[in-house]
């Protein structure tokens, strides 16, 4: 593994960024390829099915000290509320408004994602933005409200991403852009879950629902134990 400690946007929050993350990355593949995915999100624009247990236990057992000390979390144990393959299928045009914008997955500051990007070529990473009105790179319980006054405001506005805009890419006239990690093969990325960001899914990303050709992730809600 290489690990790089990494702090982005005006409000230098933690980016965590492991480099050959597991020894054998293609048994995750001939895994994910031998289980059935499903739609179980209104939010996540694909399929998803669940991780092996071993992937939790491999990643605790390797990062949960370094987690807890760059993180600067209150506790000695770290659980999993969510660990997922995940494949991102969804055409373009078929995207709801809120998987247009970026999003926040809570407001608890304690609470962290990772992705661990499974797929090969240049199909996208994940970006983290700041809301230009507000000037919120991340949202927690005494800016939420401010926040969602703010799009409030926004909905009726010329700048409302439309349908045919699809995935978000890059700066837009309510976001600004303020880190990108492209997805390297076998790379893991952790951060704050509440950090505004997005998947980058590009017009090269293969929205295939066949995890040998498409967008594979393992997606994991990582929480105080």
């Amino acid at each position: 593994m290489q690990i790089s400690r990494l702090k982005i946007g005006h409000e230098q929050s933690p980016l965590l960024v492991v480099d050959n993350f597991v020894p054998a990355p293609q048994s995750l593949i001939d895994y994910a390829a031998s289980q059935t995915f499903l739609a179980n999100s209104p939010y996540y624009p694909g399929i998803r099915a669940a991780a092996p247990a071993a992937y939790r236990q491999f990643m605790l057992h390797s990062l949960q000290d370094t987690l807890i000390e760059f993180f600067q979390l209150p506790a000695t144990t770290l659980g999993f509320s969510v660990c997922h393959l995940s494949l991102v299928t969804t055409p373009p045009e078929q995207l709801k408004l809120l998987q247009r914008i970026p999003h926040f997955d809570t407001t608890e500051q304690h609470a962290l994602a990772a992705v661990h990007y499974l797929f090969q070529g240049d199909q996208g990473g994940t970006a983290f933005y700041r809301h230009r009105k507000t000037g919120f790179e991340c949202i927690d319980a005494n800016r939420t409200l401010d926040y969602y006054r703010a799009l409030e405001a926004e909905n009726n506005g010329p700048h409302l991403p439309k349908v045919s805009d699809g995935y978000i890419q890059g700066d837009t006239p309510l976001f600004e852009q303020i880190a990108v990690q492209p997805g390297v093969f076998n790379r893991l990325i952790v951060y704050r879950r509440h950090a505004l960001h997005s998947g980058v899914i590009t017009q090269d990303t293969n929205l295939s629902a066949d995890p040998r050709l498409g967008r594979l992730t393992i997606s994991s809600f990582i929480d105080l134990s």
